[in-house]
């Protein structure tokens, strides 16, 4: 047997498909799809599909070759070509927007291809997200442009080198098409270059799919999407049964649990934690308008659609995730003897959610766990701080795990080494401020010499917790206007540097830089919408 295929050639399997319950009437007219966990659909061909990106480790590991720039498996990650082995579908589920319930959503944009077994036995649904219009398109033309593709692409593989729990991307291709957006819904409408990327995930069920079926009251669908996701996705956990069902909702929540502490730890924000846009696997799912906390600041988000109410705002999204996962207990209440018994999985959430940002938060800083008092008040001083600054938080971490280890080493100006840090990390300071900061960094210093490791471990601690690359919204914008341009260098380069965002990587220093001036508010840089 080959170590590696071509994706044309490639066998699929299709377990979702298989087991569980859809229409095949193919038909594409936007419309409610009451009784069916899926509908069987066939992508809508592009002009001229040509590989962008791909991702080579992401591809060793599926057991797949490196396509060239046209050809057969290109038109395969286009849509424009389905195997005999492909059962491609769209998934049908619910969710809550903003707070607020919508009914029917499901899979507008995207379609799964089916699943291919990896090199260590795994199974690994592979889906095109810009394929075409599904029955849940609604007024929408089941397209997506480049720039969100690129920025899907990119943000995807970034946030698996950063360690976050992910979904993936195998790849980008153009299509060579245009597609009509208006980025900011102010009636500007524009033609944009059309794009398809192709995710993967060991499956892309999320929590509104559990909640269409308990809202229109298919308990037989409830029931059996469940035991297909335990059976494929946790089946450790047993045979289903309501015993199971309750420890299985225990594990969705420690799992999103931790995903939510990642995010925190590295600063990200997902901009749209809608329920439908929440794993089942606790995966970072859906990469709209997401975004990296620049100046750290909890009530700041990325998304233009937020931004009257804040709810996925940075330091908001460990108390969404929760009330999301509250929608989600509720959907699956049938299935176990007492609501009840989903409680202590939601307290689950919460313990493990604090007790992981504890532990990470202190990695960052360099400190073991030997003073809980002590560093739980030292660390909610610094988010204070810091809340109260316009300081770069990614700057702030990275300077700090080559700066504190060094006064220990060293000794020196204290004084004139946090001055340093700050002057690189802060985008503008009042004295007042500063000063504030000063003060915490020298109660830091003082925690950190009760540390019996060397100041050469501690560095080496704290440069693994704490990036100096990451994808700033305004180096993707950089690499979508050149990519508009028919310039694929930066995107190049940002795929390989972000690959080890923990390494020093001297020669790539500007893409560890603060946002610049001009970045501030530039559409794309700063802020994005909810559209494609």
């Amino acid at each position: 047997m080959s170590t590696t295929q071509s994706l044309e050639q490639a066998p699929f399997h299709n377990s979702f498909v298989d087991e569980l319950r859809g229409e095949a009437t193919f038909d594409k007219k936007p419309r409610q799809v009451p009784g069916y966990h899926y509908s069987r659909v066939e992508p809508t061909p592009v002009r001229d599909p040509r590989l962008l990106a791909w991702s080579d480790d992401l591809a060793t590991f599926l057991g797949l070759t490196r396509p060239s720039e046209r050809g057969a498996a290109v038109n395969a990650l286009a849509g424009n070509l389905v195997t005999e082995s492909m059962k491609p579908f769209a998934a049908r589920y619910g969710g809550h927007q903003f707070g607020n319930w919508a009914g029917q959503l499901g899979d507008g944009r995207a379609m799964s291809l089916g699943e291919l077994t990896a090199t260590d036995g795994s199974s690994w649904e592979i889906q095109l997200k810009g394929a075409g219009p599904t029955p849940y398109s609604r007024r929408a033309d089941g397209r997506a442009v480049l720039r969100s593709s690129l920025r899907e692409f990119l943000c995807s593989e970034a946030m698996y080198y950063l360690g976050v729990p992910t979904t993936r991307a195998l790849s980008l291709v153009a299509t060579g098409d245009e597609v009509v957006r208006d980025m900011f819904y102010n009636g500007n409408a524009r033609p944009e270059p059309g794009a398809i990327v192709a995710r993967v995930a060991p499956t892309f069920v999320r929590f509104g799919n559990f909640q269409i079926l308990l809202a229109l009251g298919e308990m037989d669908n409830l029931r059996a999407l469940a035991d297909y996701v335990i059976r494929h996705q946790f089946p450790e956990l047993g045979e289903p049964s309501p015993a199971v069902y309750v420890r299985w909702f225990e594990e969705v929540c420690r799992r999103t649990a931790i995903m939510i502490a990642h995010w925190m730890s590295v600063g990200f924000v997902h901009g749209v934690m809608n329920t439908d846009n929440m794993s089942i696997l606790g995966l970072t799912i859906d990469y709209g308008p997401y975004g990296w906390l620049e100046p750290y600041d909890p009530d700041w988000t990325p998304n233009t659609t937020d931004f009257g109410g804040r709810r996925y705002a940075f330091g908001q999204q460990p108390r969404v995730a929760l009330w999301n996962l509250m929608q989600l207990g509720q959907a699956i209440s049938p299935l176990v003897n007492d609501i009840q018994e989903l409680n202590p999985a939601l307290q689950l959430y919460v313990d493990t959610l604090a007790t992981t940002r504890h532990a990470m938060m202190l990695r960052k800083l360099g400190l073991t766990d030997k003073a809980t008092e002590q560093d739980q008040k030292l660390i909610e001083e610094l988010e204070q701080a810091l809340t109260e600054s316009e300081v770069d938080m990614t700057l702030f971490f990275r300077h700090l795990s080559h700066a504190a280890p060094r006064l220990l080493a060293e000794g020196g100006s204290e004084a004139e080494t946090w001055r340093e840090l700050l002057a690189a990390a802060a985008y503008s300071m009042a004295p007042n401020e500063e000063q504030k900061l000063v003060e915490w960094l020298q109660s830091y210093l003082q925690r950190l010499r009760q540390e019996t490791a060397t100041p050469d471990a501690i560095r080496a601690l704290m440069l693994a917790a704490n990036p100096k690359y990451v994808l700033r919204n305004y180096l993707a914008q950089q690499a979508i206007e050149a990519a508009e341009a028919d310039d694929l260098t930066l995107l190049n380069r940002l795929m390989t540097v972000l690959k080890t965002p923990f390494a020093e990587q001297p020669e790539h220093d500007d893409l560890a830089a603060k946002r610049p001036d001009w970045a501030r508010e530039k559409p794309g840089s700063a802020t994005l919408s909810c559209s494609s």
